[in-house]
């Protein structure tokens, strides 16, 4: 069975519609597919000119994921390519065809692929080699340290915007955790981003030592919050903005205020496929979403670099 779904001025064939992909909760692959669909215009400006890699589940979330980078011969030729060196260097390097989301009918079109997440690139095609965007990715040891995630995330915020002189957005993962961004102007590469990452990780270790921990090592972490910063290299990719996750409950990662993560009673399940919509048309009534001004949020890290090296001397 193929079911047709128009959406931007293209047809879009979707096969098996009625495919179960998270089987405790009855969600189909039209489901997913109408999802996407729906919120395209909120999601595609966070995807726009972003490399993409799919997360695709054939037989559902509860069978093997294929982690897919390279665009498939089969896929339409409507859908944007890119070509992206496998490594930072570029001269002499083989590449991975990406594909790109810049319409509706791509991220539809994926949905039918079982391609339930999609990650996005923290650089953009034309300079792939520079990230726009800085993250710290704040993961518990188990689902119930969620108000320390928050409390973490809290002290990013402060150090972050309060003594480096950044502006700092959050947003669920989708997942137990949280995402802290910070807009950059892309004059930097990727290798010193990564070093003021890790280098503000450390810092908040130190400072937060019952809390926080940069230990790479998952076994020496023991039951604190994970600054993870890893995602700040070069080609590593986060789960874009309203994306939804291949969990029970169909989870989506979400943009929040720092108002929301402050609130005790935040619950990251609270937002998903069944949820996300209304957020979404509540925000839209309201003028925009937490993260309305992101885009021209852009800094610089070198004095921000400096600022952070006394501190941590301090320290």
């Amino acid at each position: 069975m193929t079911e047709e779904i128009g959406v931007g001025g293209i047809t879009v064939e979707l096969s098996h519609p009625g495919k179960v992909l998270f089987p405790d909760d009855g969600i189909t692959k039209h489901d997913l597919a109408a999802y996407y669909a729906d919120v395209a215009g909120q999601m595609l400006p966070w995807l726009r000119d972003r490399p993409i890699t799919m997360a695709r589940y054939p037989d559902g979330i509860q069978a093997q994921r294929i982690f897919q980078k390279n665009v498939p011969a089969y896929f339409p030729s409507w859908i944007r390519r890119v070509q992206v060196p496998r490594v930072e260097v570029k001269k002499d390097s083989a590449t991975v065809e990406h594909a790109i989301c810049d319409r509706p009918a791509t991220l539809v079109y994926l949905a039918g692929q079982a391609c339930i997440e999609v990650h996005e690139f923290s650089s953009r095609a034309d300079r792939v080699d520079r990230p726009d965007q800085l993250v710290i990715d704040f993961d518990p040891p188990d689902g119930q340290h969620f108000a320390d995630v928050r409390r973490a995330a809290l002290a990013a915020r402060d150090l972050l915007d309060g003594e480096l002189g950044l502006t700092s957005y959050v947003r669920t993962t989708g997942g137990r955790g949280l995402h802290v961004h910070v807009v950059l102007d892309r004059r930097a590469g990727f290798k010193p981003v990564l070093e003021f990452a890790h280098a503000v990780a450390g810092l908040l270790a130190r400072r937060y030592p019952g809390l926080i921990t940069a230990e790479q090592r998952k076994d020496k972490r023991g039951s604190l919050v994970y600054a993870d910063v890893m995602r700040n290299a070069y080609a590593q990719t986060v789960v874009a903005s309203y994306g939804v996750r291949a969990r029970q409950g169909a989870p989506v990662a979400t943009p929040l205020s720092w108002a929301e993560v402050a609130d005790d009673g935040l619950e990251p399940g609270a937002f998903t496929i069944a949820t996300t919509r209304s957020r979404l048309d509540r925000q839209a009534a309201g003028g925009g979403g937490p993260w309305a001004d992101f885009p021209g949020a852009r800094h610089g890290l070198g004095e921000a670099a400096r600022r952070l090296a006394r501190l941590s001397s301090q320290d």
